[in-house]
């Protein structure tokens, strides 16, 4: 199951909208066939590695990350494919968060005499597809804020400057993070403050270019912007003003989408804009912001989980908060559950989810 979750990695930014999945084959203690999902190449991992296995997959056993799919969309059912192959047992890490699939195509192995074993590595498989199985229950995608700070919780010095806090070596994680989204979210107050460009610079392979996103209540993007002058059809300005209004041309002009979405309280409703990238299938979202948005995000619950970079410095007084949230919102402030530490250089990270994504998919292994 380890080498099949190395598979799995294989399918980042490659196989969204579908999961991710790895898997092979092992027979008398060989491997005779393994693949991963390439949503281009149309077929599932399974099936991947039945192909190269051929007439060895009979009376193999096949280790898989993700249930194996009982449905017909744009390939057919994995589950016929393993039948017809004669494998003989199936182990899985964990079931399928679709609905349309959850413990059906366990049952349909089993029906057919095939031995199946659920369970295994099953928190690693899920933590691969936890944007996924949000997505495919509710239509919206997973979003993360991510942000780095220092151990008094401030992200810059003072309000409209850039602030290195964190080392390299958490700079590269980041770029990481990004290679695992398929958008990126800002504020126009970090466009203007830092003039970024929010691209992956990992080199890896995408299906898709990365969406960037702008959240920009009255049109204030400048043209000369380092996301302007880069975009080619991959970023998009979310804002309460007409799409035919004189910015919203000249931004168009650039090859800029310009998205009206309503207003809330005066600024852009956030839910509108996570409901629509949802709909554009963008599975993972990663909230990169400054202290307004980070804080209207929290506010409007579309926040699924949190990755703090902290540098070991402190910044004293004047600096500028990781949120800002009026004081009176802690008393209904939900709590990070399911936290976990670790360190990259010099710097620690702090993670948490705000929901378990797979409350009603935990399962005991079972064979």
């Amino acid at each position: 199951m380890t080498r099949a979750l190395a598979l799995a990695t294989h399918g980042v930014a490659l196989a969204h909208p579908n999961p991710v999945v790895g898997a092979l084959l092992v027979k008398s203690g060989q491997i005779v066939g393994q693949g991963y999902h390439d949503y281009e190449r149309r077929d599932h991992a399974e099936i991947v590695a039945l192909k190269q296995a051929g007439t060895k997959a009979r009376g193999a056993t096949l280790y898989v990350t993700l249930e194996p799919c009982c449905t017909t969309g744009r390939t057919g059912p994995c589950t016929k494919a393993i039948i017809s192959g004669g494998v003989k047992r199936v182990v899985a890490a964990m079931q399928d968060p679709n609905p349309a699939v959850a413990g059906r195509g366990f049952a349909q192995l089993r029906r057919a005499g095939i031995r199946v074993t659920i369970g295994v590595r099953e928190e690693d498989a899920q933590r691969w597809n936890e944007d996924f199985a949000w997505w495919i229950r509710t239509r919206r995608p997973f979003v993360t804020l991510k942000t780095a700070l220092t151990l008094d919780g401030q992200i810059a010095q003072r309000a409209g400057s850039v602030t290195w806090i964190t080392s390299e070596r958490s700079r590269e994680a980041v770029h990481g993070l990004r290679h695992e989204a398929d958008a990126l979210l800002t504020g126009i107050g970090t466009v203007l403050a830092d003039n970024p460009r929010m691209s992956d610079r990992t080199g890896k392979p995408r299906r898709r270019r990365l969406l960037r996103a702008i959240v920009d209540s009255r049109l204030r993007t400048p043209l000369r912007s380092k996301l302007v002058k880069s975009a080619d059809g991959d970023v998009v300005v979310f804002t309460t003003q007409r799409a035919d209004s004189p910015q919203a041309r000249a931004l168009v002009r650039a090859g800029v989408e310009v998205f009206q979405v309503r207003a809330q309280g005066g600024h852009v409703d956030l839910r509108a804009v996570v409901r629509e990238l949802g709909r554009r299938q963008m599975l993972n979202v990663l909230l990169e912001a400054g202290a307004e948005l980070n804080g209207a995000a929290l506010q409007a619950g579309i926040v699924d989980k949190m990755i703090l970079f902290y540098a070991p410095k402190i910044m004293g007084t004047g600096g500028v908060p990781m949120a800002r949230i009026p004081s009176r919102w802690f008393a209904k402030s939900p709590a990070l559950k399911n936290i976990s530490v670790q360190t990259y250089g010099p710097d620690f990270v702090v993670q948490g989810y705000f929901h378990d994504v797979y409350r009603n998919h935990r399962t005991r292994r079972k064979n």
